[in-house]
């Protein structure tokens, strides 16, 4: 049986430092030593909270436990104190903890701490300070968890729409490689049958007219098949033996028999073949690079609706705000969630909004918080709708869905840290107590009212500030 603590070794507990002798004996008398070997359990989920707990030496790692895997979240190290304290309401430990090395651990059972304010005010006040900053920490805690849980619902969407940009640009730069393969061959077999200079020229006009031509109204898929049968046996006529191959370019392009048939024409029949397939190259070599630019265009929209969602390239400083600006940076991070549910998006901004003062990265926040919530509740194909209005001296920010609604015994507490409806592992239950607490720190309000069909957060942003 291990030898009881000394009070030495008590004193090593930060906690317990510079408190009189007789309280330290006082610790000694009524708490219990007790001893784990490396990776010991020491706490398990759903045991009774019923221990202050201080660790003289080695120390416990606590892990959430889901689904049976265990997630590591925080450590308790030596010279620190743990547990229930009190005043606390904690009733059921809710984490697994596991030894840190050999550990010795001291601990006082809840009983004793009616007794504990009589013997030493002074501890108490202290151990209520312990309490008071690790509720602080979780809460910490748990915030970056809500706002790295609404991060990750972005950057999936985010990839998703990169994919289809990028994806692009790759397929294009290897037709752009293989049609550029082709370009010296066809050359020389332009200059080998000598055609005129006019012809060429004439050749290479209607080349750059048909770039310059804006696109034509598509084509039905009948349409356009009609259309290619007739180009391409045309041009097989004309002794160009790739002429299915070559009509689908030139049709995409715009040009028509009547449009290629004086070029034809003016051509030695020998040099048709090559020259219609260099005309062809160079059409698509044209819509390619037109694709590569508005694959690239789409990619640096994607990163300045970052940019100005994150608000990467200003401090944390306040600054006059438009919040319809924030607003749709905000709904183009959701643009794959609100494609793929096939939700319905609804503008409804009131014109001329003064602009408030405010942080575009917490309000920013909020509103991910308020979208991300209505995506959640609403099936495919429901709606969701943006609302802006000034009243007074407060511009006023709606986000309303027509989902099942709020139940009348839920909506009271919606606004509570850590309470939440949805399944275990899905939420923190701290997105609205965020979003309420980044309103109140621009002196607003979050308001909220449901019924099935319509749930409408409103928050208040004051207009009337100096920034």
């Amino acid at each position: 049986m291990p030898a009881d603590l000394t009070p030495d070794e008590l004193l090593t507990i930060t906690t317990f430092q510079g408190l009189p002798a007789e309280t330290i004996d006082w610790l000694l008398t009524q708490g219990e030593r007790r001893d784990y070997a490396p990776d010991e359990p020491i706490v398990q989920p759903g045991d009774p909270a019923e221990y202050m707990t201080a660790f003289v030496k080695g120390g416990v790692q606590f892990f959430k436990v889901q689904n049976g895997h265990r997630e590591p979240r925080f450590r308790i190290e030596t010279g620190q104190v743990s547990g229930v304290l009190p005043y606390s309401r904690l009733q059921t430990l809710p984490n697994y903890g596991a030894a840190v090395g050999e550990t010795v651990m001291y601990g006082l059972h809840r009983r004793f701490f009616p007794e504990l304010e009589q013997v030493s005010p002074e501890l108490v006040q202290r151990l209520v300070g312990v309490m008071s900053d690790r509720v602080r920490e979780e809460a910490r805690g748990q915030e970056r968890d809500e706002k790295l849980r609404a991060l990750g619902k972005l950057s999936a969407g985010l990839a998703h729409e990169l994919n289809n940009p990028v994806a692009a640009i790759a397929r294009s730069a290897e037709a752009l490689a293989n049609r550029a393969a082709t370009k010296p061959a066809l050359l020389l077999s332009l200059v080998r049958h000598c055609p005129t200079p006019e012809s060429l020229e004439a050749l290479m006009n209607l080349a750059e007219s048909a770039c310059s031509v804006e696109p034509a109204v598509p084509l039905s898929a009948l349409q356009r098949a009609d259309q290619e049968d007739e180009l391409a046996d045309w041009l097989e006529e004309q002794g160009v033996p790739e002429g299915y191959q070559l009509a689908g370019g030139l049709i995409d392009a715009g040009l028509t028999r009547d449009q290629l048939a004086p070029v034809a024409a003016d051509l030695p029949p020998e040099v048709l073949p090559a020259a219609f397939a260099w005309l062809e190259g160079q059409l698509t070599t044209y819509h390619l690079v037109c694709d590569v630019q508005e694959a690239s265009a789409r990619i640096s929209t994607l990163v300045d609706n970052v940019k100005t969602y994150s608000h990467m390239d200003r401090g944390s400083d306040m600054a006059a705000l438009d919040v319809v600006a924030g607003l749709e940076s905000t709904v183009n991070m959701f643009s794959y969630q609100l494609r793929s549910k096939n939700i319905n998006l609804v503008r409804d901004y009131a014109p001329a909004l003064p602009k408030v003062c405010g942080q575009v990265s917490s309000l920013n926040q909020v509103w991910t918080n308020l979208i991300d919530n209505a995506l959640d509740v609403l099936p495919a194909g429901g709606t969701i709708t943006l609302r802006t209005r000034q009243e007074g001296d407060f511009v006023r920010v709606f986000i309303i869905d027509n989902g099942p609604g709020i139940s009348a015994d839920v909506l009271p507490r919606i606004f509570e840290p850590f309470f939440t409806t949805k399944q275990a592992g899905d939420g923190t239950g701290l997105g609205l107590d965020i979003a309420q607490r980044t309103i109140r720190n621009h002196n607003g309000r979050l308001e909220v009212q449901s019924r099935p069909g319509h749930t409408e957060f409103c928050a208040w942003l004051p207009t009337n500030l100096s920034c």
